[in-house]
């Protein structure tokens, strides 16, 4: 698979100040403080459970945080303030959020009666209100850059699971996000299907899109990341350059932890994502 680097919108600040996130008296993130400069790339580490996948849907505000502030280039996402108080945003404003925030799913989530074309084109078309024909246009420039230009026509059950994940990140990038979510973008994949995927990734670091890559593929982050984040119950262990948290961590928990997944010891868990993404909370079109 050959893929033509991406050229992408500059990317955006994140700041993630004091977070916390509880399912009821289960609290899942206790207190994240994180700056995600704008075009880096932050790859989020850490054991099954360490509230790495929450972490990241509070970024696009898929859950709600329970305390704290999440903004985008200094828009609080999925809030209004009024002086000291917090008011929810409306549905609607948090889509017009979540255009300049891109998600990919560990499971793909394409609609199996769409083609990869439409799959593609439909973001643009019912969130912003692009034209059908120049929604295409985009989508074939897209799937060319992912090198699936052959695979327009194609419906996903026709896909192997690396090209259906490559869909998916092109469909991430019709809106021309700022930043882009990877939640576990390789672990639904046959091994032989990673490096297709992760090449994409490659591309679109070199682009300047901000990206925040929740993964296990160590050899991939110290390849790809400017920062590397290693969390464990709930809470931010340690951060830094990859050469410091993978080939010298501070904190014996991150050495363990390394120690494992260089053995197989501590994989990701593989349990689908609910369909979650912009497209699933958009209202029906009906043209």
């Amino acid at each position: 698979m050959s893929t033509t680097d991406i050229t992408a919108p500059a990317g955006g600040l994140i700041e993630i100040r004091g977070v916390h996130k509880s399912f009821g008296d289960l609290e899942v993130l206790r207190g994240i403080d994180l700056r995600i400069e704008p075009g880096s790339v932050t790859v989020i580490l850490g054991p099954s459970g360490s509230g790495k996948s929450t972490l990241l849907r509070t970024i696009n505000h898929l859950e709600p945080v329970t305390q704290g502030l999440i903004s985008l280039d200094g828009e609080t996402i999925g809030y209004r303030r009024e002086g000291d108080l917090l008011h929810e945003l409306h549905e609607r404003e948090v889509l017009r959020q979540r255009t300049a925030i891109g998600m990919v799913f560990q499971s793909f989530n394409l609609f199996a009666h769409m083609t990869a074309l439409a799959n593609v084109a439909e973001a643009p078309r019912r969130a912003l209100g692009v034209p059908r024909r120049e929604a295409e246009g985009h989508a074939r420039e897209l799937l060319a850059l992912v090198g699936l230009s052959d695979k327009e026509r194609v419906y996903p059950r026709q896909l192997s699971g690396g090209q259906q994940q490559r869909v998916a990140i092109a469909r991430a990038l019709a809106l021309r996000p700022k930043v882009l979510l990877f939640d576990e973008p390789t672990s639904a994949l046959d091994p032989e299907l990673v490096d297709e995927v992760l090449a994409v990734i490659r591309s679109l670091a070199r682009a300047g899109t901000t990206l925040v890559i929740v993964t296990h593929e160590i050899s991939f982050a110290r390849d790809v990341a400017d920062t590397v984040v290693f969390m464990d119950h709930g809470r931010i262990v340690e951060q830094g350059p990859p050469a410091e948290v993978l080939d010298r961590p501070h904190h014996e928990r991150t050495r363990a932890f390394l120690a494992k997944v260089r053995t197989g010891g501590d994989t990701p868990s593989a349990a689908p994502e609910a369909p979650t993404d912009l497209l699933h909370h958009l209202p029906e079109d009906h043209s």
